[in-house]
């Protein structure tokens, strides 16, 4: 007899179709934040969860012993965690790099993300912060884009910055999803082009929360269930997967047409 199962995914550890959590914190999204929160959450969904970035305040809100807990919880499931980008942008504006490599060391996270939605780093800073970081032992991903562009997006400066990054040893990119908007209402045939380009499976798309589950489910109609997702909240993950493999009323329970 058949075992009844649903439409089937790669496991972990995989390369495409990842899902990377933002944990808030204990909220009305789900009781992130410490461990006894979190272990709630994986212990249903951490098959399905591939990072976690920790809401850049509470690095600094939260007690360190309780982030440690709640960062080494994500590991014993499993689950790659870093900082989000605006730590860094907070760091890099009042001159205090070398204590936010102190704090993220001491809560034992060896991954961050870096961004330029609050401050701008010409070619040879972004280089040289970057390996500044990368030479205290982290993994970097850098999020490209801004939270309210003004104007869409270029592909070819897209390009030259990811094949930039990457001789560095970056491997993920996170982009924003207001850039993907303005840029697919300005040139809607870009979309496919983006989709076209050779690191388009190390990207990793910022979708927003508070549009759960229509804009998720849009995203996996236009570049497949496979595509990388993040900003997916806990309580969302679980959902997210389903609607990955077709059950869901946001992807017309597309499981019962194969």
């Amino acid at each position: 007899m058949k075992e009844l199962s649903l439409p089937n995914r790669e496991p972990k550890p995989r390369r495409r179709g990842l899902t990377s959590v933002i944990d808030w914190g204990p909220d009305t999204f789900g009781w992130g934040g410490s461990a006894s929160g979190i272990r709630a959450a994986l212990e249903c969904a951490a098959d399905y969860i591939d990072f976690a970035k920790i809401y850049a305040p509470n690095l600094l809100l939260i007690p360190e012993q309780t982030m440690r807990g709640a960062i080494g919880c994500y590991r014993d499931f499993g689950v790659s965690v870093y900082a989000g980008g605006i730590i860094f942008e907070y760091a890099h504006r009042k001159g205090q790099i070398d204590d936010l490599i102190s704090l993220l060391q001491r809560l034992g996270l060896d991954a961050l993300e870096i961004s330029e939605n609050c401050v701008f780093m010409r070619r040879d800073e972004r280089l040289r912060v970057i390996e500044k970081f990368q030479r205290a032992g982290f993994q970097v991903i850098y999020e490209y884009g801004a939270k309210d562009p003004q104007q869409a997006m270029e592909l070819d400066e897209l390009n030259a910055l990811v094949a930039d990054l990457s001789s560095l040893g970056i491997d993920y990119f996170t982009l924003e999803q207001s850039e993907l908007d303005l840029l697919a209402a300005s040139r809607p045939e870009a979309m496919q082009e983006l989709m076209a380009c050779s690191w388009f499976e190390r990207v990793l798309i910022e979708a927003d929360p508070y549009q759960f589950p229509r804009q998720h489910a849009e995203m996996l109609s236009l570049f497949g269930t496979e595509v990388n997702l993040a900003n997916v909240t806990l309580g969302q993950a679980l959902r997210l997967e389903g609607l990955r493999r077709g059950m869901g009323r946001a992807v017309g329970y597309s499981a019962f047409n194969e």
